[in-house]
């Protein structure tokens, strides 16, 4: 392959094959291990070779982790408004790029390329945002004592090791490096082995604005991951994904010998809860958009999965939950017109299908879904109809388990009290979303809920400044805080200067 950037104009449903190398060193490079570290990365929805990608070996992360670690000192020196500044071109060039970016992520993912494009447009967004507010990186100062000069500094970390989750390939990317490069960090980004092309041109879309060695990406798998993430010379991870990886993240890390700062952005079981106050059709619309079903199949750590409805309105919902549900297009990713695509992966969808027949096996009523679209023309892609289930029990698999994908599970209550307790009995806490016209109920709801992000009549969005993440096992930090962000990239720093008064 000439350039990444060619991987913007891969063929439409073809099998392509092209060699992808990784980035390091500010340039395009081949694994150490050659052809034989080759991986087919395979379009979801037709099963063709997009590309062979190489993966990184243990050397290659040395490698990248090296030229990360040479180049560090002298990107924190620049100054934060000179790093700022190309960030946002960057950002300009990742927004100009968006509509193509999400073309090709929709093609490597599976997700529908409305969504793709949008996501990767908000990607660019965030660049320039992190960008703006960068300058406002300073620290404080403290008067301990009258005479004295008592200040803190924002200090680097040095290496960043960044981990990224395939649901949003583009959005990842630009969230995981934007505000650790912003407070003068170095980074390796290891992308989904999914979903691992736009990552790749994201990096060489700044090559001329990086210096070299500032971001390296590293494709592969587990092995991979595990040296980056274990690697003495990285002090701090940022990790996005399923709490079993996250888990295996932080045994990496606290096993390689040497103290790291963790950031683990892990899965959820989320909750919607109804209340009896409630417009149906508001109530509807509001499932459906929470579901994530159209926006990226399901495939979603913060998507509102359970829906705890009063049961004095569940009927008439649920008769407009399914009818929405049953009018989502699903279609090939790359097509404007559909909805929804298909699963990044047939193992996922298969894996998906699988909690399907749990929600059988333990006494849920399949109103729609949970099977293959009857289209041909997607026989051969990783596609599943989204599936509600009604008569959920909140302690089943399909209530308990973050299955991430299309499948919503119903439950019915009667008392406010009852609600928060079965939104609270899982392990996650990551997002909830509540809806009632009673401010009051609705507000003692939100701080009842054991959630890190808590909606109030609204559903699904992320607000740039609100910072996101989860408590219990959904996670450890935030990220979307902007300055708290790039904080968060930071050691503090504490200087005491005596000063001697002066003498007549």
């Amino acid at each position: 392959m000439s350039a990444l950037t060619d991987l913007l104009d891969l063929p439409a449903g073809a099998s392509a094959g092209a060699a992808v190398p990784m980035w390091i060193g500010g340039r395009a490079v081949a694994s150490a291990d050659g052809d034989a570290a080759m991986r087919d990365d395979v379009c979801p929805s037709t099963g063709a070779v997009l590309a062979r990608v190489h993966q990184a070996s243990a050397a290659d992360v040395d490698r990248a982790v090296a030229a990360a670690a040479r180049s560090q000192p002298a990107w924190a020196a620049m100054g934060v408004h000179e790093r700022a500044a190309r960030l946002a071109e960057w950002g300009r060039r990742v927004a100009e790029a968006a509509p193509r970016l999400g073309l090709l992520d929709a093609r490597d993912g599976g997700t529908a390329v409305s969504s793709m494009a949008a996501s990767a447009a908000k990607g660019g967004k965030f660049l320039q945002t992190i960008a703006g507010v960068a300058p406002e990186l300073h620290g404080r100062t403290i008067p301990a004592t009258p005479a004295g000069l008592h200040f803190t500094e924002p200090a680097p970390w040095g290496v960043v090791a960044a981990v990224c989750a395939y649901n949003h390939p583009t959005l990842f990317t630009c969230m995981k490096a934007a505000p650790a490069l912003a407070a003068g960090n170095s980074v390796v980004l290891k992308p989904a082995e999914q979903t691992p092309l736009s990552p790749l041109v994201i990096a060489s879309l700044a090559a001329d604005l990086l210096p070299e060695g500032v971001l390296n990406v590293v494709p592969g798998g587990a092995a991979a991951g595990e040296a980056l993430v274990g690697h003495p010379d990285v002090p701090r991870v940022s990790f996005t994904g399923s709490l079993r990886t996250g888990l295996a993240v932080q045994a990496r890390a606290g096993a390689s010998g040497v103290l790291k700062s963790v950031t683990l952005e892990l899965g959820g079981k989320n909750p919607i809860l109804i209340f009896d106050d409630v417009d149906p059709d508001t109530a509807a619309a509001a499932v459906v958009k929470g579901s994530n079903f159209a926006r990226v199949g399901g495939q979603s750590c913060g998507a509102t999965s359970r829906l705890l409805i009063h049961a004095g309105l569940r009927e008439a919902v649920l008769e407009r939950v399914v009818e929405s549900t049953e009018q989502i297009r699903i279609g090939m990713p790359d097509d404007p017109s559909s909805d929804m695509g298909c699963m990044v992966s047939h193992a996922h969808r298969d894996r998906i299908l699988g909690f399907v027949e749990a929600g059988r096996v333990d006494g849920g009523r399949l109103l729609t879904g949970g099977t293959s679209p009857a289209d041909p023309r997607l026989a051969a892609g990783a596609f599943i109809r989204p599936a509600v289930f009604d008569g959920v029990d909140h302690g089943a698999t399909i209530a308990q388990q973050e299955i991430f994908g299309p499948v919503l599970a119903v439950t019915s209550f009667t008392e406010a009290a009852d609600a928060v307790a079965m939104a609270n009995d899982t392990p996650y806490g990551l997002t909830a979303s509540i809806w009632s016209n009673d401010v009051n109920r609705a507000l003692g709801a939100a701080r009842a809920i054991d959630a890190g992000y808590v909606w109030v009549n609204d559903v699904e969005v992320r607000y740039p400044g609100l910072p996101f993440g989860g408590w219990k096992q959904s996670g450890i930090g935030k990220e979307l805080g902007l300055v708290d962000d790039i904080l968060s990239h930071t050691r503090s720093k504490a200087i005491s200067i005596a000063i001697t008064p002066a003498r007549d």
